[in-house]
């Protein structure tokens, strides 16, 4: 017996095991559903769905609830009849009626908690695509942000360009500007304006502002209630006649907006939007798709029972979250189904209606989840009953033009007190024609923006292309004072354009007038004109300009050669001087009567050269001989040829002296190779700079220029006229003029970067072939040529640099400082020779005292021989004082006194002389 109950125990237990392995696990599917009548549809999904998914693995099974009046009831239900019986996930759709407190936030709130998926059925507010507030909600319907792309669509399939955005400033309006934004700069446009508003908002003032731009197609996001009074104040201003076109979703061409929308208006509706029946089974379907691919995974937990002191969340409820959003249904009701990464229903399919006559709404097109496709056999009745399409925008007349302040190009001047502008005229006495501009004003602190006064190359080309157009024009200065270049926005992946580039963009501009570079980057998001100018890049320096010294007039001959001239007069001076002391020829007397003259002297020689030399004339002292006279003519030769040559140098070093270039162009190796001894720039964020960001071969360049770029030209001229820059390297045309207008500056080497200057639009400008054909009419009839001499060929120093320079004291200074020194050596020399004569008198007055003495000795000693001596010729020696007592002693017949030198010396080699002495 005891054998028999155990082997029963042991069949039984295997039963057991055997009934559990069989028996499927059961899977409670939840669901907040807007009416009661549809509690059936979703239990008859469940059943369909595991005839189809599951196997022997899992069976759903359907628990519903229907929409509490209000929020915390909806709450409490979702815990008690939900969560509380484990659910898997929560199907939850829209209520009939829209109010906030029946909106399925209560439930997405409480089942995200848990992390338990919810998936919404007929809810389209953009809100719930914010996965940072509804973490576990997904949807099989559309938000009504995602109709962007189908108005994109249509904007490309009638060719629109010209859109002016009009949404509430809510949740849901922001989202479809975000989403209709994000479209266009795919495609490089922009809305021509966004119009934002609210219920305090004038939609009169709103709409009027809308009027006055280019654009004719209005798209409308709002609510029932918005909309209705968009229609209404657009009606009262014309704004729903003829070449408008209204594109809105499905909120705005429902209820009460449907009463006062407009005639031709186009609406888009969401197939199968509102079909709960239709999105319960597909919502169904998806769930049991993505739980059959659950379970093939491991470690599945089981769901939270109930919310009462339970703060833990389904660990495995991210996990079919992310199944759920994975999951493709091709074959639903709704159609292909599909989840972005927000959780929204991708590939949703759109009625495209058509707005007509005594509230007739017809079906002109689809959207098939991928594109538009037009019902030929339906023609769309557009606004004022056209049956063309409109072309979408009107060529306003009022142009809105930015510039930038670029000499010669754009000047800028401050207005006259009166707020006029002072009358100035060219050089050739033509009235400069000067407009009124805003923009900042960099001399004021804080640069505030005021009116001011501009003219130019730019202006006048304005003027004439208004003139031949006939459009108006208000002219503004560029914000920021740069011409556009792309930048990143907060350090993320998104580049915007700054500078004039942004503004046109932008729709602050209809068009740029100014000496906007023509290239690849700018020419993919705007549309240039044919150049108004021709030019290319170029360097501008400073002009080394020679700086005058004591001894420029010394600077045609090298020192060594200033020395071999010295030496080589004194070297022919003592040549000529020996040549004519030793030649038989070198004596002789003009007649025989005169006594004989003396040979040249070293003196004399030495005179002789350096006369030759200087031109200054000979006089007497010429060579006698031969022989000298030969050297003499030789080194005349030799003096002929030193003078012209040092005449001919010294004009090239002074008069006609032109610095040299300090570099050679762009291959010039201060360039390619960088230093911080030579420091060149461009202006940031300009076409040069992308230029040369954008040459691979130019890289080492551009990364020294980033470190010293400035931000305006004109910085960067004065920057170099102040030796801060050694080089700049900027537009031709510019630099040109800058260098022809300050006489210290000057361009070198050959242009590089060839391109020119266009008038900047928008891609979808009416204006752009008007403006380009203008242009080419102007280069042909020679206005262009006119321009460009009366404001970039405009020359001051070339006039002055083409004439021969003239020389100053500077050039000269030394050789008046030679003639100084040689007055200073004269002055010296003369006090020199004095004390020296002084000194020769002396000496010369003691020898006339001795020779005196001497003399009066003799006389007494020959008195004595012949006995005759005379008492009262005993005088004194003492007494004898001066030439003239001398003299009066002197004996009758000693009249000629004895012989001295060329001094005045006693010569005492001579033999009388000595005899006495």
């Amino acid at each position: 017996m005891e054998l028999r109950g155990v082997l029963l125990l042991a069949v039984l237990h295997c039963c057991s095991v055997a009934l559990c392995g069989c028996e499927p696990r059961l899977v409670n599917v939840g669901a907040v559903l807007s009416q009661k009548r549809y509690e059936q549809v979703f239990k008859e999904a469940v059943s369909q769905a595991n005839a189809l998914y599951g196997k022997d693995k899992f069976k759903m099974n359907a628990i519903s609830v229907t929409h509490k009046p209000n929020a915390i009831q909806m709450a409490l239900s979702v815990c008690e009849d939900l969560i509380s019986n484990q659910v898997y996930a929560i199907l939850v759709s829209h209520p009939p009626q829209s109010n906030d407190h029946l909106t399925p936030t209560p439930v997405s709130y409480t089942a995200g908690f848990y992390r338990i998926p919810v998936v919404g059925l007929t809810t389209r507010m953009s809100i719930y695509s914010d996965k940072s507030i509804h973490l576990s909600f997904l949807r099989t319907v559309p938000p009504y942000s995602h109709q962007a792309q189908v108005w994109f669509d249509l904007m490309r399939e009638f060719r629109w360009n010209h859109i002016i955005l009009i949404v509430s400033d809510d949740h849901e309006g922001r989202a479809a500007q975000k989403k209709l934004e994000t479209l266009l700069e795919e495609r490089e446009t922009k809305a021509e304006k966004v119009l934002l508003f609210s219920q305090d908002t004038n939609l009169t003032a709103l709409l009027l502002e809308a009027k006055d731009l280019e654009a004719r197609v209005i798209i409308l996001s709002a609510s029932e209630d918005e909309a209705a009074a968009v229609y209404k104040a657009a009606r009262q201003l014309n704004m729903t006649g003829s070449g408008y076109v209204w594109l809105v979703g499905e909120r705005e061409m429902s209820g009460k907006a449907l009463s006062e929308a407009p005639d031709g208006l186009l609406a888009l509706q969401l197939i199968n939007g509102k079909n709960e029946s239709a999105h319960i089974t597909d919502a169904v379907a998806v769930v049991a798709q993505s739980l059959q691919e659950l379970f093939e995974k491991e470690n599945i937990t089981e769901p939270p029972r109930g919310c009462v002191g339970n703060t833990n969340i389904w660990r495995t409820g991210p996990l079919f979250k992310r199944v759920l959003m994975s999951s493709k249904y091709p074959d639903g009701l709704t159609g292909r189904i599909e989840f972005n990464d927000d959780g929204d229903r991708r590939f949703a399919t759109y009625s495209i209606l058509n707005h007509q006559k005594a509230g007739r709404v017809v079906q002109v097109g689809v959207f098939n989840g991928t594109q538009v496709v037009m019902n030929p056999q339906r023609k769309i009745i557009w606004p004022g009953g056209e049956t063309e399409k409109p072309v979408g925008y009107q060529m306003s007349t009022r142009l809105k033009i930015v510039t930038i302040h670029q000499e010669p190009f754009v000047y800028v001047k401050p207005t006259k007190s009166d707020g006029m502008c002072k009358e100035e005229h060219t050089v050739n006495g033509v009235l400069i024609k000067k407009v009124i501009c805003t923009g900042p004003n960099g001399t004021i602190p804080g640069q505030p923006i005021v009116p001011q006064c501009c003219y130019g190359f730019c202006i006048d080309l304005l003027i004439k292309l208004a003139m031949s157009m006939n459009f108006t024009y208000e002219v503004h200065l560029v914000a920021d004072g740069k011409f556009g270049t792309q930048e990143r926005v907060n350090n993320s992946n998104k580049k915007e354009w700054n500078g004039m580039m942004g503004e046109l963009l932008g729709g602050l501009a209809d068009m740029i007038v100014a000496p906007l570079t023509i290239n690849n980057e700018r020419a993919q998001y705007i549309e240039f004109s044919k150049p108004f100018k021709y030019q290319g890049l170029t360097i501008l320096v400073k002009k080394e300009i020679p700086r005058s010294t004591l001894d420029s007039f010394m600077q045609p001959f090298q020192s060594t050669l200033w020395l071999l001239v010295g030496l080589s007069v004194h070297v022919v001076a003592v040549m000529l001087y020996l040549l004519d002391r030793f030649s038989p020829f070198g004596r002789f007397k003009v007649n025989s009567e005169e006594e004989e003259e003396d040979a040249l002297t070293l003196s004399s020689a030495m005179w002789f050269s350096w006369g030759v030399l200087l031109n200054s004339g000979i006089g007497e002292g010429a060579p006698r001989s031969f022989s000298a006279r030969i050297l003499g003519m030789v080194w005349a030769g030799f003096a002929m040829i030193i003078v012209a040559s040092y005449t001919a140098n010294l004009a090239a070093f002074l008069v006609l002296d032109r610095p040299e270039e300090r570099i050679t162009g762009i291959n010039d190796p201060r360039l390619r190779n960088p230093s911080d001894k030579f420091i060149y720039a461009t202006v940031k964020q300009s076409s040069v700079d992308i230029y040369f960001r954008r040459q691979v071969e130019l890289s080492t360049m551009y990364r020294h220029m980033e470190k010293h770029n400035y931000e305006s030209a004109a910085e960067a001229i004065q920057a170099v006229r102040d030796n801060k820059l050694h080089a700049f390297i900027w537009d031709s045309a510019v630099l040109e003029f800058e260098a022809s207008q300050k006489c210290d500056l000057v361009t070198t080497g050959e242009l590089f970067f060839r391109s020119g200057f266009g008038i900047g639009m928008r891609k979808d400008s009416p204006w752009k072939q008007n403006v380009s054909l203008a242009i080419l009419s102007s280069h042909e009839n020679g206005f262009m040529e006119d321009l460009d001499k009366t404001w970039v060929r405009y020359q001051e120093c070339d006039s002055r640099s083409n004439a021969p320079a003239t020389l100053t004291f500077e050039n000269m200074a030394g050789v008046f400082m030679l003639v100084a020194g040689g007055i200073v050596a004269g002055i010296f020399l003369i006090f020199i020779e004095i004390a020296y004569k002084r000194h020769k008198d002396a000496r010369r007055k003691q020898m006339q005292l001795a020779f005196a003495a001497v003399n009066v000795w003799r006389k007494n000693l020959q008195d004595r021989k012949s006995g005759r001596a005379e008492p009262e010729s005993q005088t004194s020696f003492r007494s004898i004082t001066s030439t003239s007592d001398l003299k009066r002693r002197m004996a009758p017949g000693d009249a000629t006194p004895y012989p001295t030198d060329i001094t005045g010396q006693l010569n005492l080699s001579d033999p009388s002389v000595s005899t006495v002495v």
